[in-house]
């Protein structure tokens, strides 16, 4: 079988030749043992039918066998043939052809160097892509956190509205005022509580040296 990779040809057919011509060699290769075993089964009918032949099925099927062999080694070398002559002929571009496809190229040529600071190009623009995804996908993130915490203060706001409402209908004026003087009493309560510890724990020392 040929080593040409033969990838214009490939691009054309769809198929490399090389697996072309292995197929068409496995089907005439299959039809030759085939018609060999037809061949063995007329000639054990015809055998079978003559009176005192005292040839064995297991000789004819060696003498099959052997013009089998035979009938590959000169199969193998008129296909080598057929190969050389398919691929070269029939199965090949030649190099003056260019396919419509590849036509582009003719009207705009281009250097290696050229191709390569493309190549280069689309690596960094496909970098840059991977970036703003990455990016855009902790934006997403971000605003998903934002929706928690906007719908947290809105609840936070109610609340207030509720507690703001209670104060009105007990007279209790601004909800604002109210809410600082609640702060100052309660540090007031904590200063109280806080003298009161003191002197309970003083008043337990005393009780103690007395």
């Amino acid at each position: 079988m040929s080593v040409d990779p033969m990838a214009y040809e490939t691009q054309f057919f769809g198929f490399t030749p090389q697996t072309c011509m292995l197929r068409v060699y496995i089907a005439f290769q299959d039809y030759l043992f085939e018609m060999m075993l037809v061949v063995e089964g007329v000639m054990l009918k015809k055998l079978d039918g003559i009176p005192g032949c005292n040839i064995s099925p297991s000789q004819i099927r060696k003498c099959t066998e052997k013009f089998l062999l035979f009938m590959k080694e000169h199969f193998d070398k008129l296909f080598a043939k057929m190969e050389e002559v398919l691929l070269q002929l029939v199965l090949n571009i030649p190099k003056n052809v260019l396919l419509p496809e590849d036509r582009v190229q003719e009207q705009y040529p281009y250097s290696q160097e050229e191709f390569q600071a493309l190549q280069d190009e689309l690596q960094q623009l496909q970098q840059q892509c991977r970036e703003e995804a990455a990016l855009e996908q902790a934006l997403r993130a971000e605003l998903e956190e934002q929706k928690v915490v906007k719908a947290e203060l809105e609840k936070i706001l109610q609340c207030f509205d509720g507690l703001e409402n209670i104060c009105r209908e007990h007279g209790a004026g601004n909800f604002k005022e109210s809410f600082a003087l609640l702060t100052q009493s309660s540090k007031k309560l904590q200063d109280v509580l806080k003298d009161v510890e003191e002197k309970s724990k003083k008043m337990k020392q005393h009780d103690q040296l007395m």
